[in-house]
């Protein structure tokens, strides 16, 4: 009898181990699974490649679902890492693309002229290319402009232009002169009179290791596609079009800047349908990455204000 217990207590044991051992395998065929979706999920994540109307091969990410579709463009000597504070944030909501123009991040740099049309054809080709059609436009310095080109070459997707530290005043006057100068310290040694420019933009208090990285990154940029981009965009300011862009424009404009300089709403206005400006304060030029939560807060009120054709932007 005390046979029998002991060997029918074994079979429960054995059974109770084969039982543990079916799940274990099961459990790791799941996990298995799990990181093989999980891989193919990260793929998914990899830059997408669209030629831009010249030819030169656009570099992009797309994240999130949703309308309408934010597309994010960033400054010169620039790229789209700079709002790598806000892709987690709005792609939650929104579908978001983020792009690197040409000359700069991993783009192609096989362009005679760096002007802001042609930087508007990259975005316009990217956009097309996800098969977006419900677009607010979102472009930090450069990229203000830059937008602005890209809005008159498909006026029927964009409902509206978000200007990041930018149009301060569109009628800016500006003599060939003036440009020369400015452009002297860059010609003479780009590497040093691109720090001293954008360190001119920083604030004193602004986070060190960040202020450095920025300063290193932008002054690595390549000195003759940069020299070409300024050019062109200083040039705007001469000829008028700078302003005279946004008459051909019919999508309400706001722009969430820092305090640096002083906005000129009166002059902005004679040319655009709608101009209102969300003003973060002690914010200097790259709110966007050293005050990532008021410049995200600001951001989701001019979003919403352009959702609601232009109103209540200083409501959450």
């Amino acid at each position: 009898m005390k046979y029998k217990q002991t060997k029918y207590k074994t079979t429960v044991i054995w059974n109770v181990l084969q039982q543990l051992h079916k799940r274990l395998i099961f459990g790791l065929l799941v996990i298995t699974f799990l990181l093989a979706g999980w891989h193919i999920q990260a793929q998914t994540k990899w830059p997408g490649i669209v030629a831009s109307k010249d030819g030169v091969l656009i570099s992009y990410e797309a994240y999130g679902t949703g309308e309408p579709t934010l597309v994010f463009v960033h400054g010169w000597s620039c790229d789209s890492r700079y709002w790598r504070n806000q892709i987690p944030v709005f792609s939650q909501k929104y579908k978001v693309l983020v792009l690197d123009l040409a000359g700069h991040g991993h783009s192609g740099i096989e362009r005679d002229t760096f002007s802001m049309k042609a930087f508007g054809e990259d975005v316009t080709s990217v956009v097309e290319a996800t098969g977006s059609s419900n677009v607010i436009l979102i472009g930090h310095s450069m990229g203000g402009s830059v937008i602005a080109e890209a809005a008159c070459l498909m006026p029927e997707r964009v409902k509206g232009l978000i200007g990041v530290d930018t149009y301060e005043n569109v009628e800016y006057p500006l003599s060939s002169e003036e440009l020369n100068k400015m452009l002297a310290p860059f010609q003479k040694d780009f590497k040093a009179g691109t720090r001293q420019f954008v360190r001119n933009m920083l604030l004193p208090d602004t986070n060190e290791q960040l202020s450095e990285w920025i300063l290193a990154d932008m002054s690595a940029a390549p000195p003759s596609t940069a020299l070409c981009a300024m050019k062109e965009l200083m040039t705007q300011s001469i000829t008028g079009k700078a302003a005279g862009i946004f008459e051909e424009i019919a999508v309400p404009v706001i722009t969430v800047n820092g305090d640096l300089w002083p906005i000129n709403y009166e002059a902005n206005r004679r040319h655009m349908r709608s101009f209102e400006a969300i003003v973060v304060p002690d914010a200097d030029h790259f709110l966007m990455m050293n005050r990532p939560e008021e410049f995200n807060s600001a951001l989701n009120r001019a979003i919403k204000s352009i959702i609601g054709n232009g109103q209540n932007y200083n409501k959450d």
